[in-house]
């Protein structure tokens, strides 16, 4: 074991205590993580902001590569995206009447519209990294759980709506979502059901995607929190230790 990580390991199990001791403030932070970024062979704040910044874009780019992949959704029992709870009677309706390969059909498309859409989230994210301030980047140190995956949230969701919603809608064209669900279509307007709810499928299709898009940055997230130096390097594992 060379000086250096013997060094090293000594910060990162000195460094929560002594944080803790003197209930560090921000710019403290910012002080004490400088000092090990330098005996970790960083020599600075900003080469230490840029290693927490290329943890957090490795942990978004592995939600967004996982969920983009074929079956991503589709063979992911938390992320499968399934009709609405309120149609599920409805199916179960089709279903009995012989339909049950269109309904299969149908969930088959939205999974597929979901995984290709999730390519988009790779750019937003990493622009969203590399926009992000020494002070968002500390304070997500700083922060809970789900403080990075909060973050992103808030900073791209909005983007993500825009850029998956004609991915989805063209992706389900492309492949005869629309022969589909105008015959789901026909045949529930003919069933003689009183309240019949919304069928918007595309809508819900966009916000499972995003659902479950985040709810996977938030897993990856608290990988990085729990191993940081086996999810991302040795540098990431004194920024973390420092919370």
């Amino acid at each position: 074991m060379t000086s250096k990580s013997i060094f090293l390991k000594t910060c990162l199990l000195a460094l929560p205590l002594s944080l803790a001791a003197c209930n560090a403030t921000l710019p403290q932070m910012a002080e004490t993580g400088a000092a090990v970024a330098g005996a970790a062979g960083y020599n600075n704040q900003a080469q230490l902001i840029r290693a927490i910044k290329e943890a957090l874009e490795l942990g978004s780019n592995r939600a967004a590569s996982s969920l983009s992949a074929t079956g991503g959704y589709a063979n992911n029992p938390l992320y499968r995206i399934e009709l609405p709870d309120n149609v599920q009677p409805l199916a179960s309706k089709l279903r009995q009447l012989g339909l049950g390969s269109q309904m299969d059909k149908v969930e088959s498309l939205m999974n597929q519209g979901a995984e290709k859409a999730a390519v988009e989230a790779q750019a937003v994210f990493v622009d969203a990294v590399r926009k992000m301030s020494v002070t968002d980047a500390l304070g997500i140190i700083r922060g809970n759980s789900t403080a990075a995956t909060d973050y992103f949230r808030a900073q791209t969701e909005a983007s993500l709506r825009q850029r998956y919603q004609p991915i989805i809608q063209q992706n389900l064209q492309q492949i005869g979502f629309y022969n589909q669900y105008q015959q789901l279509l026909g045949t529930y307007k003919m069933l003689p059901i009183a309240n019949k709810p919304d069928l918007d499928l595309e809508q819900h299709v966009l916000n499972a995607a995003l659902d479950g898009l985040f709810k996977q940055v938030a897993v990856e997230e608290q990988l990085i929190r729990k191993d940081p130096v086996g999810r991302g390097s040795q540098i990431i594992g004194a920024v973390f230790a420092q919370k």
